[in-house]
C-alpha cells in the first residue's frame, strides 16, 4: 500500500465532519488494503482485486500500519525523533513511491538507534525519508510524528471502520480490540479471515498480555452517581471504592512471572520490583488484577502523587530523560529507597483458570477478595446515598482523590468508559494538554512558569482554554522547566511552543464565555493540581466534555 493512498484518505476523513462519512473512507481504504491494491499507481478503487494467499503475511503488515496511520498514530510509541528534525526538511519528491512499509521500517530503525552519535544519525534518516516524500507525504508524516493529525478520526472511528470493512458487528470488533489491547492486529484477523467472526471469536483474555483498562465516567457528587446508576425508585446497592491518588496499573501473574502495566500499557515491571514481590505472595498464581499503586512512605503516610507518578514514568530519548524504558534516573532511584509503592486492587479478571470479565462485579469483588486480601482498595457496599457521602468524606480526608461509585451487576467493559462506573471527586477539574509556557519574571525568573491550557479537540488539534501559574511549587516549577525545554518546538523570547503531549489536571472554579479562544469559553481560576505522567493527551479531556460543563 502507497503512502499517498492513505494520506489522500487521511484528506477525505478530515473534509467531513460526519462520523458515518469518515468511517466509510476509512472502511473503503481497509478493503483496498486487504486486497493488496492501491488506488495510485495501481488498480482504481471500484476495481475487484484478487488477492494472492501468499501475499497474506505482507496484507496483514500492511493493514496493521494503516489503521495506526489512520487513527493518527505511529506504531513505534517512542522514535526519539523531535521536533528539531522537522524544522528544515529536504525538497520533497515528486512522484510518490514510498509505501507504508517503507515507512514503517525507516520508523522501525530511527527507534532502534542509541549511544553516541544517534541524535545525528536519526536527523539523517528523518532527512531521507523525508526526502522521499511528496509534498502531501511530508505533511502527512510530519502530522504523525507530532501527533498532531488532525482529521478527526481517533481509534474508536477507526474500530468502527474495521468493522464496516469485515461485515461484522462493531461490538465484536470492540470487544477483540479490548481483549488484545492494539487494533491492527484486530483489522487484519477479521479483514483477511473467511470467517471474520470465527476469527474475532479467537481473541480472548489471556495471562500476561494487558487488556486495555476500563474507564469511568463522571458525576459531580455522590447524589448525581447513585442517579446515574440507579433503576428507578427503589434503592439499589452500590460499591463505592476509594479512589486512591496513585498510579493505575494492572498485573499478570503465571507462576513466578509477574508483570506490570500502567493505564497506557507500558511495561514497568523492572521499575517497581515491590509490587512484583507483593503478587508473588499473594496465594494465586495465576491471575490479572486491575487496581492502583500508591506510595507510601515509612510513616504510612501517602507520598505526593507525583512522587509516585516518577516512579513509573517512561520518557522516551530525546523526548524527555535520557534513558529508556525501565532505567530510571539516579534522582529516582533515591525516591525509591525513601517509600516503597503498594498495590491496592480493586478488580480482577482472572483467577486460576477462570476468566471474569463477563462476571458481573459482585462474583468478581468475592473473588478479588480471596486472591488479593490485604491489597485490596478500601470499600463501601449500600444503597443509601447518605452512608456513600460519609464514606466519601472520610476518603476525602484521608488525602485521597475522591470514590468510584460501581453498580454491582456489570460486567468489566474492558477498554471502554463503562457506563457502570462513575467517579466523584470533590473539586472541578480537568485533564488539559500544555499548548505553551511562558518565561517567568520576578522570582520566576530563569523558570519556564505560566502554562497555555489546551483541551482536545474531536476533530483534531486542541483547544485553548486560558493560562495559569498558580499552584505550582519551586520543584514543580524547576521540574517543568527541565520538561517543557524537552518538548520545545519554537521559543520567540517570551513564549515557548511545545510538542502538546504533557497532560496536567488543573482545578477551577468555573468557565466563563471568551471572545478569546475560539472554543467560546476560558477557565476561572484555574490553578495546578498536578503533572499527569500516566495519562497521555489522547487521553485529555475533550473540548465538548468542557463545553458540557458549562451548561
Amino acid at each position: 500500500m502507497l503512502l499517498a493512498e492513505v494520506a489522500a484518505t487521511s484528506d477525505a476523513v478530515a473534509a467531513t465532519r460526519s462520523r458515518l462519512a469518515k468511517r466509510a473512507a476509512i472502511a473503503d481504504l481497509l478493503r483496498r488494503t486487504a486486497d493488496g491494491a492501491d488506488g495510485v499507481g495501481g488498480a482504481a478503487p471500484s476495481e475487484a482485486v484478487t488477492s494472492d494467499p501468499a501475499d497474506a503475511p505482507g496484507r496483514a503488515g500492511d493493514l496493521e500500519i494503516v489503521v495506526a496511520y489512520l487513527a493518527g498514530a505511529l506504531r513505534q510509541r517512542r522514535t526519539g525523533l523531535g521536533y528539531a528534525a522537522l524544522r528544515d526538511l529536504p525538497p520533497p519528491a515528486v512522484d510518490s513511491t514510498l509505501t507504508v512499509r517503507d515507512v514503517d521500517a525507516a520508523f522501525d530503525a530511527m527507534a532502534a538507534l542509541e549511544g553516541p552519535g544517534s541524535a545525528q544519525a536519526r536527523s539523517t534518516a528523518a532527512a531521507e525519508l523525508f526526502g522521499a516524500a511528496t509534498e502531501r507525504e511530508q505533511a502527512f508524516l510530519r502530522g504523525l510524528v507530532a501527533g498532531e493529525l488532525r482529521q478527526g478520526a481517533l481509534d474508536s472511528v477507526v474500530v468502527d471502520a474495521v468493522a464496516e470493512a469485515a461485515g461484522t458487528p462493531a461490538d465484536a470488533v470492540r470487544r477483540a480490540v479490548m481483549l488484545r489491547g492494539a487494533t491492527g492486529p484486530v483489522a487484519s484477523a477479521a479483514l483477511l479471515a473467511d470467517d471474520p467472526l470465527a476469527a474475532l471469536a479467537d481473541f480472548t483474555l489471556e495471562v500476561g498480555r494487558p487488556v486495555r483498562p476500563m474507564l469511568a465516567a463522571s458525576a459531580p457528587d455522590i447524589a448525581a452517581a447513585f442517579e446515574k446508576l440507579g433503576s428507578g425508585d427503589e434503592p439499589v446497592e452500590l460499591c463505592v471504592d476509594v479512589k486512591l491518588d496513585g498510579i493505575r496499573i494492572q498485573v499478570h501473574r503465571l507462576g513466578d512471572e509477574v508483570r506490570v502495566v500502567t493505564r497506557s500499557l507500558d511495561d514497568i515491571t523492572e521499575r517497581v520490583p515491590e509490587i512484583v514481590e507483593a503478587v508473588r505472595a499473594l496465594p494465586s498464581d495465576r491471575l490479572v488484577l486491575d487496581g492502583e499503586a500508591l506510595g507510601v512512605g515509612p510513616d504510612g503516610v501517602p507520598r505526593p502523587f507525583q512522587e509516585t507518578a516518577s516512579r513509573s514514568a517512561t520518557h522516551e530519548p530525546g523526548r524527555g530523560s535520557a534513558r529508556g524504558p525501565g532505567r530510571a534516573t539516579s534522582a529516582e532511584e533515591a525516591l525509591a529507597d525513601q517509600f516503597q509503592l503498594t498495590p491496592f486492587f480493586f478488580d480482577v479478571l482472572h483467577a486460576d483458570g477462570r476468566d471474569l470479565l463477563d462476571a458481573p462485579l459482585r462474583e468478581r469483588l468475592t473473588v478479588l477478595d480471596e486472591v488479593a486480601g490485604a491489597h485490596t482498595v478500601r470499600r463501601l457496599r449500600t444503597s443509601d446515598p447518605e452512608a456513600a457521602a460519609e464514606f466519601f468524606a472520610g476518603a476525602l480526608r484521608e488525602g485521597q482523590e475522591g470514590v468510584v461509585v460501581k453498580s454491582l451487576d456489570t460486567p468489566y467493559a474492558a477498554g471502554r468508559r463503562g457506563a457502570g462506573w462513575v467517579k466523584v471527586k470533590p473539586r472541578k477539574t480537568l485533564d488539559l494538554v500544555v499548548l505553551a509556557v511562558e518565561r517567568g519574571s520576578g522570582r520566576r525568573q530563569g523558570w519556564l512558569s505560566n502554562i497555555h491550557l489546551g483541551a482536545r479537540d474531536p476533530e483534531g488539534g486542541f483547544v485553548m482554554l486560558g493560562k495559569t501559574f498558580k499552584g505550582m511549587t519551586d520543584e514543580m516549577l524547576q521540574w517543568q522547566t527541565e520538561r517543557f525545554r524537552e518538548l520545545e518546538v519554537e521559543d520567540n523570547g517570551w513564549v515557548v511552543t511545545v510538542r502538546p503531549e504533557q497532560v496536567v489536571e488543573i482545578a477551577f472554579d468555573g468557565l466563563q464565555r471568551s471572545t478569546r479562544y475560539r472554543g467560546g469559553l476560558a477557565l476561572r481560576f484555574a490553578r495546578v493540581l498536578r503533572y499527569r505522567d500516566d495519562k497521555t493527551a489522547a487521553e485529555a479531556d475533550t473540548i465538548d466534555t468542557v463545553r458540557a460543563l458549562a451548561v
